[in-house]
């Protein structure tokens, strides 16, 4: 037998022994405890989410769902932590618009690729944010907002949760299909944008709905519209942005991603268990809550999500002129 036809055969019996090796480890999922990690701290949305879902998992997975909390570098150090994982279905993570589609584009030193270095799994939830005004602010709506702006170029002091951040390219979008300008004054997150809005260091703000909510609700922050592309059930008298500027729409998401090359048999079963699990009841009432919209989709469709909105923003922060930072 010729030696190449002996290390032809050999190969291919190889790849049959590994191939049966990674079947029988799918086959055989879960064995041992499954970690969630959330690139956030404790409190934060998919914190929350995740705190939810993990009982729910776990009944039915036989395995402890274990969620852990990796913080750090606006979400980036957990998602390193789950690209350099062992692709084996025992370690997730929480991916967003803003660890997976915004920061690539806007922080020079991300150290994972968003779109080779993880196994898109589910998207779970979209959301919308919203643009508040302080109460003493002069303007009680969102035209007002971009009359005034228009009228005062440069005076307009807007707040996020940080420069280059989701909540910040949303409202650059809403600038340059309004024609305004404004001053951005970046914080580190809800607490303080709320704090300064309502001391009247700022005069309008953009943010996600739940941190928000409870100034909203006490009238000491005026919510000026949301960012979906409706009005919504939970605000069902605030207009959305579209109302005021035509075509205009910038909603976030979150979804659960692992390492590159995770067996499709076990991308499988946990995109049918954390489906179901979001689909409890309970579950539903307190996200929705939240002002958080359920997705019920495949891995693929979360695949295409990301690529999308990865492109999408890439071209928005090439149009603002945003300097990586």
């Amino acid at each position: 037998m010729k030696p190449k036809r002996v290390l032809s055969m050999f190969a291919a019996a190889v790849a049959m022994v590994v191939s049966a090796g990674v079947q029988a480890q799918a086959q055989a999922w879960p064995v041992k405890p499954v970690r969630v990690i959330i690139p956030f701290p404790p409190g934060n949305t998919t914190d929350i989410m995740a705190r939810l879902i993990a009982p729910r998992m776990s009944e039915r997975l036989g395995q402890p769902v274990i969620v852990e909390n990796r913080p750090g570098a606006s979400g980036m150090l957990g998602m390193e932590a789950v690209a350099r994982a062992t692709p084996d279905g025992y370690t997730i993570g929480a991916g967003q618009g803003g660890n997976l589609a915004v920061l690539p584009h806007t922080s020079k030193s991300v150290p994972y690729d968003a779109l080779k270095d993880f196994t898109p799994i589910a998207v779970s939830t979209a959301n919308y944010l919203v643009i508040v005004g302080a109460t003493g602010a002069p303007f009680r709506n969102l035209p007002e907002m971009i009359a005034w702006a228009r009228a005062n170029p440069g005076k307009l002091t807007v707040a996020s949760n940080g420069e280059g951040g989701f909540p910040h390219l949303i409202f650059e979008h809403l600038r340059m299909m309004a024609g305004f300008s404004f001053n951005h004054i970046p914080y580190k997150g809800s607490s303080q944008i709320a704090t300064e809005l309502m001391g009247g260091q700022v005069m309008a703000g953009v943010d996600g709905v739940t941190g928000l909510t409870p100034h909203i609700k006490s009238g000491r922050i005026n919510l000026l519209a949301v960012t979906s592309k409706a009005r919504t059930p939970q605000w069902p008298d605030t207009p959305a942005a579209a109302e005021a500027v035509p075509g205009y729409e910038s909603g976030g998401w979150f979804g659960w991603v692992g390492p590159a090359g995770i067996p499709r048999e076990i991308v499988a079963r946990l995109n049918d268990e954390i489906n179901r699990a979001m689909k409890h009841p309970d579950i539903v009432e307190k996200l929705a809550a939240a002002g958080l919209s359920m997705v019920y989709e495949s891995p693929e469709y979360f695949a295409e999500l990301i690529r999308s909105e990865h492109a999408k923003y890439g071209k928005l922060v090439k149009a603002i002129g945003f300097k990586p930072q």
